[in-house]
């Protein structure tokens, strides 16, 4: 394309003109190829596209990043043909794409998401859905005027494991669920986010003032692109990292909207290599008694500086019994005794009789047998050798782009999902609870 014709494409908006036709998509054939373009090719940007490219008929057209050696990786992977540009709107002006993946940094999902679904793209965007909790309305509104596909990216959603997990739970397996704990740990340099800096990172390599965007306006400093999961300039922390994939996993087991209050603290205990998130966090947060299921409470954790290794996972407590969600599910029960037992040492020797008398009428002593031992039952259920939900959630992505029929992880869950965990930020720096209307999604008070 030339540079005029480029010009004119992107300064005349020209990559919103497909939003008119937008209502008027048609199901496709599921022989039809789906052509898809990468917006942000760093390493979970190109894993997702990967799994995408694992579906059939799948085909990745074109990539934008801000780094000239990510679009020439991008080539050596996917071939000379791909089209390239540091400027994505170049990537939504071409009418080629029929989705896009958005593999950015925090602070440019939402543009993106809505510039791309204006344009008539359907749109895989990483987690957390927004930076910021006001744009969130932004991409639900975008979602439903150009009548898009749009999915999120905590694959959990659409893990077997977590629908084994909703299934026990709806069906009582532990009784009344009253707490949730939900963690998830690291111990590596790589798992807290201090990512390789390639040594050609130069102003003649990286479009800088392409990848700020609306972050403040800071000197060239390529340890804050590769690593930029370290700044609330770009970023989200561990909030929204890894907090949303412990919102998204939960709420969709429990089948719920969201929390009403939310409190954080931490600290940066370890990795003080110049970030200003904390690296150590906890969160509480209170649930609502719904229609579905009783109030209960929720406790988060992220440690990375956990000297025991990479894990994650669930606590569901229940009145019966807890169910373990991991790289599958536990189900552990031990059941009540069959009697209350009583407290009465400290009562005069004639009331203590009078108890027993009445206790003993209502509870019958009997005598120990072998068929009388209590059962305690533990129920495991894992996942097929070579299982991935990622690609399950890719897959639910390209058949969602050709059938149309919505997907469970659309912008309203991602914001329901979203909003807690940057509540938990938020309520972190302000150093107070912050309370929540998971039904209009906003901050009270």
């Amino acid at each position: 394309m030339s540079p005029s014709r480029r010009d004119f494409l992107l300064n005349t908006g020209i990559v919103g003109i497909a939003a008119p036709l937008a209502a008027q998509v048609q199901p496709r054939s599921a022989n039809d190829r789906v052509q898809i373009a990468l917006i942000g090719a760093g390493g979970m940007g190109t894993e997702d596209a990967l799994s995408s490219l694992a579906q059939p008929g799948v085909e990745i057209v074109a990539v934008s990043d801000v780094y000239d050696g990510r679009l020439a990786r991008a080539k050596e992977r996917w071939g000379n043909q791909l089209f390239t540009s540091r400027d994505y709107r170049e990537v939504l002006a071409r009418p080629e794409v029929d989705a896009v993946i958005i593999g950015t940094p925090d602070h440019w999902h939402a543009q993106i998401a809505v510039d791309a679904m204006n344009a008539g793209k359907d749109v895989y965007v990483e987690k957390p859905m927004v930076q910021k909790i006001q744009d969130g309305q932004k991409i639900i509104d975008a979602q439903k005027k150009n009548n898009r596909i749009l999915q999120v990216g905590s694959q959990r959603v659409s893990s077997i494991v977590y629908q084994k997990a909703k299934d026990l739970l709806k069906n009582g397996a532990i009784g009344q669920v009253n707490m949730i704990e939900a963690w998830w740990d690291r111990n590596s340099a790589i798992g807290a986010w201090q990512y390789s800096i390639p040594p050609d990172a130069s102003t003649a390599t990286i479009d800088w003032d392409k990848f700020l965007g609306s972050a403040p306006k800071v000197p060239f400093q390529p340890v804050r692109l590769f690593r930029w999961r370290n700044y609330r300039d770009y970023g989200t922390g561990v909030a929204g990292d890894l907090f949303v994939h412990l919102f998204s996993g939960m709420h969709y087991i429990m089948d719920t909207l969201g929390p009403t209050k939310v409190f954080a603290t931490g600290g940066l205990r370890f990795w003080k290599d110049g970030r200003d998130v904390p690296d150590i966090m906890l969160a509480l947060c209170d649930y609502p008694e719904t229609k579905t299921h009783p109030a209960f409470n929720l406790a988060l954790r992220v440690n990375f500086v956990n000297g025991s290794g990479e894990t994650s996972g669930f606590r569901f407590v229940g009145s019966e019994g807890v169910v373990e969600v991991g790289n599958g599910v536990t189900v552990s029960k031990q059941p009540r005794e069959s009697e209350p037992g009583y407290t009465i040492d400290t009562f005069p020797k004639a009331v203590q009789e009078q108890f027993l008398k009445e206790y003993r009428e209502k509870y019958p002593a009997q005598r120990a047998t072998a068929d009388a031992i209590r059962p305690q039952a533990e129920e495991r259920y894992t996942p097929p050798r070579g299982y991935s939900d990622h690609r399950e959630h890719h897959r639910n992505f390209i058949e969602s782009v050709r059938s149309r029929k919505p997907l469970i992880e659309d912008s309203t869950f991602g914001l329901r999902a979203a909003g807690p965990a940057l509540l938990a930020l938020n309520s972190y720096f302000e150093q107070r609870a912050i309370q929540w209307d998971p039904q209009s999604m906003t901050i009270k008070g």
